[in-house]
């Protein structure tokens, strides 16, 4: 036999070898737990807009968004299905875009781009009503700096668990 081919086989036989004493052990059936089951319920984004000078939480459909990107739902305006229901936003185009950032101890600071000294009460409910819906956990306070304002107590309507989207 030639060295190349000894060579070869020695090199196939390390291969075998090294390859059957990976320690894989043999196993029985291994069971798993029941799949998921019930009605899945699809991501939506909840917004509160204005009906009749009171704010109505809406859920649209897509999500999750982030906070600054749900709050740039308020000031683009709601939908054309939005608006045919009576709903509108106090919140002006121009406020836009946000910036979100919490704070320790729960706190959410949401920052307007322009100065809001015009934003009207219900404005800045929206706001804050929306930032705390969009925030992962419950935050304790919502401050809307540009406002001079503070949603420590923003009495915002809850959105019940199925309300379908508007």
């Amino acid at each position: 036999m030639s060295t190349g081919r000894a060579r070869l086989l020695v090199a196939g036989l390390v291969s075998l070898v090294a390859l059957t004493g990976c320690g894989v052990q043999p196993s029985g059936v291994i069971t798993g737990a029941a799949p998921p089951s019930g009605r899945v319920e699809p991501a939506t984004t909840i917004l509160y807009l204005v009906s009749n000078d009171r704010l109505s939480p809406v859920r649209r459909p897509g999500g999750p968004l982030s906070p600054a990107d749900t709050l740039a739902l308020l000031a683009a305006s709601p939908t054309d299905e939005e608006r045919a229901h009576g709903l509108t936003t106090a919140v002006p185009p121009e406020v836009a875009p946000f910036s979100v950032a919490a704070k320790p101890f729960g706190r959410i600071v949401v920052t307007l781009s322009t100065p809001a000294s015009g934003l009207s009460a219900v404005a800045v409910t929206q706001i804050v009503c929306t930032a705390a819906a969009a925030t992962p956990a419950s935050p304790t306070q919502v401050t809307v700096l540009g406002a001079g304002q503070d949603g420590n107590d923003p009495h915002c309507p809850p959105a019940p668990p199925g309300l379908p989207p508007r």
